[in-house]
């Protein structure tokens, strides 16, 4: 495993296991790139509460093109017909474009928040491929496009991507930060299998400033190859 370069000021901290982990390229077969395009199509993903949102900002103030799939979702549910056609018959007018009115119905009910995942993915899917293509399409593409991706695993996304960076953080730390968090992550998969699938991976126990290292490490290494 490499070491993962400190910055300036930082105080030692002792060896965490998988704080950066690198594997060997995978044999993937993207239909959004060929190899020889850019931008190269990274995604994060990782457990609740870890920090994707964090390493996403990062990525961003690195150079990188970024997407959330929050924002894809909030526009979904704003402006797209057939999704609150769906939610309007299910939950009725005053859910439709309600985020609020949605949380609501969804966190207390694991099978409201499974039907609101299986519309929505699809969609977030083609916004994101939507996206990537708009980049590409560019006369000078940014040299990566990062799109944040709760769920990439569980939703089979992986393969669509040309690298993943895997954003974990201990139990205990996620709980301080989002509490309630164990019940809703007890049916994805487990971070230990993330990590043994990903290209890059993180453990999140440390300052910005160390995240912000790390992902400046992954930059240099995808923007170079």
């Amino acid at each position: 495993m490499q070491s993962r370069p400190k910055p300036p000021g930082s105080r030692p901290r002792p060896p965490s296991p998988n704080r950066r982990t690198t594997s060997p390229p995978r044999a993937r077969t993207s239909p959004l790139r060929s190899s020889v395009l850019r931008p190269v199509a990274v995604a994060i993903t990782g457990g609740i509460a870890a920090g994707k949102s964090e390493a996403l900002a990062a990525f961003a103030r690195h150079g990188a093109a970024t997407a959330s799939s929050d924002e894809l979702v909030h526009g979904l549910l704003a402006e797209n017909d057939e999704v609150r056609a769906a939610i309007r018959e299910r939950w009725g007018d005053d859910a439709v474009g309600n985020r609020k009115r949605i949380a609501e119905i969804v966190f207390p009910s694991p099978a409201e928040l499974e039907w609101l995942e299986r519309l929505l993915h699809p969609h977030v899917r083609l916004a994101a491929d939507a996206w990537l293509e708009q980049l590409r399409a560019q006369a000078d593409p940014p040299a990566l496009a990062v799109v944040e991706i709760p769920l990439l695993y569980e939703t089979g996304g992986e393969s669509r991507f040309d690298k993943v960076v895997v954003v974990t953080a201990p139990p205990e730390l996620r709980e301080s930060r989002r509490g309630g968090f164990a019940d809703r992550e007890a049916r994805l998969i487990p971070d230990g299998e993330k990590l043994r699938r990903a290209d890059f991976s993180y453990v999140n126990d440390g300052s910005l400033e160390e995240l912000d290292a790390f992902v400046a490490t992954v930059v240099d290494s995808l923007s170079s190859s």
